[in-house]
């Protein structure tokens, strides 16, 4: 009997170290053969009709009375070689789209059976749990979640709050998750939480006699761990102004939204703005790209004033020079990347605040951050405007817009 029992035991042992093992082994899924099929076709359909717009401009010796016509079919051209980059682009994503393979690894065994057990004693089912690992190195937690017929619209957030207790992570629902748990089934990815926080805070006002300010700005999160502020300055003031630079950072957010890279998007919008060739609409734009898990930032500037990073009593000026959008066929920038540290600040503000501040622009808003001590990002924006209209004697001669970024460690 002792024999046996031990060879039961033995068995049972084996069984479970098959099943951990077959747990650990990453797993791959990717898009249904019918679905590639489809997107590939039409990825060569926009291949194809990217080809009819190839062809090189024929620049030929005209009579002066026709070099207006030249200039138009010039115009003409460029707006096709606009259309044709837009169409490989397309293509392009596509074909990745199809062939993306998503690795995942099945939760262990006895952490699933933990999972599934403590959700259900509050009413949650849990299906299909697994880590997706990424190329950075780190893991999401993808699962399928949904309540009992008895119960519904439990809050997602807390959901992922007590998943972080039963498996001993720090996680958070990503943005692209649904926020509540409902009886229909729905898929939920659960982030490791990032290494540090980042608070945003914002002060404007509008130039004399104008009821609109041309300044915008826009703060988003494509994912967790990644925050994006953009800045934008149309050209002139009022109304008009204040529409362009909307109609920037309205573009710039949901092409980054849709998964592109910064460069992408910043281009996109720079050859839509070019295609209009409206001579009057050339809007700046400043983006401010952080990694909160690196504690990192990257900044791109198509026009867009100078920026600053304060360091306690330090304050480093970054810039770069490049011109504002519309005015070439492809903008060319070159991100400016710092690493970042508890309690660092970045200053993001329009040309109306830095001009504010006598002759020596840049310099002398330099020697006023370096006196501010212990604010919060939006006390911040607030005292450095009132500051710049106290430079100006009061007046407001350009819109005026800071924007203020702590960024703390967790």
């Amino acid at each position: 009997m002792a024999a046996g029992s031990e060879l039961a035991e033995k068995g049972r042992l084996r069984g479970r170290l098959s099943r951990e093992k077959e747990a650990a082994t990453l797993q791959t899924a990717q898009v249904s053969d019918l679905c590639r099929k489809k997107l590939l076709n039409y990825a060569d359909t926009f291949y194809e009709l990217a080809k009819s717009y190839d062809g090189e401009f024929c620049f030929q010796e005209i009579p002066d009375e026709d070099r207006q016509s030249l200039l138009a079919e010039r115009r003409l051209w460029e707006n096709r070689q606009i259309i044709r980059g837009h169409l490989n682009e397309m293509a392009r994503i596509m074909r990745s789209v199809a062939c993306e393979v998503m690795c995942y690894r099945p939760l262990e065994e006895r952490k699933k059976r933990q999972l599934v057990q403590a959700m259900k004693e509050e009413g949650i089912l849990v299906e299909n749990p697994c880590y997706v690992p990424r190329e950075d190195g780190r893991e999401t937690i993808v699962l399928t979640m949904r309540t009992e017929k008895q119960r519904s619209g439990i809050s997602a957030e807390e959901a992922a709050d007590m998943i972080s207790v039963i498996l001993n992570r720090r996680l958070q629902l990503s943005v692209s998750s649904p926020c509540v748990i409902e009886k229909d089934p729905h898929s939920y990815v659960l982030e490791e939480e990032a290494s540090y926080l980042a608070l945003t805070g914002f002060s404007r006002v509008t130039k004399e006699g104008e009821c609109v300010s041309g300044d915008n700005y826009a703060v988003t999160e494509s994912e967790k761990g990644r925050l994006t502020v953009m800045l934008s300055d149309g050209t002139g003031s009022g109304e008009q102004a204040g529409k362009e630079s909307g109609r920037v950072l309205d573009l710039t957010e949901k092409l980054l939204e849709a998964g592109y890279e910064v460069d992408a998007a910043v281009n996109m919008v720079n050859t839509a703005l070019y295609a209009l060739g409206d001579d009057g609409n050339h809007p700046t734009l400043d983006i401010c790209d952080l990694d909160l898990y690196q504690g990192s930032c990257r900044l791109w500037k198509a026009g867009g004033a100078v920026t600053f990073l304060k360091r306690d009593d330090h304050v480093e000026i970054l810039s770069q020079g490049a011109l504002p959008l519309g005015i070439f066929q492809k903008t060319e920038l070159q991100p400016v990347s710092r690493r970042l540290q508890d309690g660092d600040m970045l200053v993001m503000v329009t040309d109306g605040v830095v001009e504010a501040f006598s002759e020596e622009h840049e310099e002398g808003m330099r020697r006023v951050l370096e006196g501010i001590r212990g604010q919060n990002p939006g006390e911040l924006a607030e005292r450095l405007l009132r500051m710049a209209i106290c430079a100006g004697r009061g007046h407001v001669r350009d819109d005026m817009t800071v924007g203020v970024i702590g960024v703390w460690q967790q």
